[in-house]
């Protein structure tokens, strides 16, 4: 049996996007249902429509273009945003296909995480940026580098996240991040 590899990107059980300069060239259903948006809303927008804002997006791209220079790869994950304005917890692979230009072409795969991670607080960029690392085990000075602001910065984003979040301690608040409250 012949596979009709459109068919298979289409109906793929992750989201998928090819970009070419961070603009949507294709995506498949999935990626459709998960942002609540039509397949022509989407093709031929930039991926800042995604994003909860354009300054996530502008510092995003900044900061994944060197890793993916250096290994063709990225992944991590974040809140994104639906086209009606609700934000969600995404874990998001993607491949450059030139590594030289990384942002020239690639392939995004997107997860939905918001039925075992809900986002419930209300929280400014910088601190969906520092929530998504202390996720992912880093301290505040591998944070600040990360972020490229001071690791003092990022103990006042902690602290703000704490706050929200009503966490005892910075364990406890990752939990409740995992946990969604």
């Amino acid at each position: 049996m012949d596979i009709d590899y459109r068919v298979a990107f289409d109906l793929a059980p992750v989201g998928l996007i090819l970009s070419r300069n961070r603009a949507i060239v294709d995506c498949n259903r999935h990626v459709c249902e998960m942002f609540g948006a039509s397949r022509e809303l989407l093709v031929g927008a930039s991926f800042q429509v995604l994003y909860p804002s354009a300054d996530e997006f502008e510092r995003t791209g900044s900061r994944i273009a060197p890793i993916l220079n250096r290994s063709g790869t990225y992944a991590d994950d974040r809140i994104m945003k639906r086209a009606n304005g609700e934000t969600f917890w995404c874990h998001i692979t993607g491949r450059t296909l030139n590594q030289s230009t990384p942002h020239e072409a690639g392939i995004w795969s997107f997860e939905d995480l918001s039925s075992r991670r809900p986002v419930k607080a209300e929280l400014t960029a910088r601190e969906r940026e520092v929530a998504a690392h202390l996720m992912d085990g880093l301290t505040s000075k591998e944070i600040g580098k990360a972020l490229t602001i001071s690791h003092r910065t990022v103990e006042i984003y902690r602290a703000r996240l704490m706050r929200k979040y009503k966490a005892s301690n910075t364990g406890d608040l990752v939990h409740r991040l995992m946990a969604g409250g």
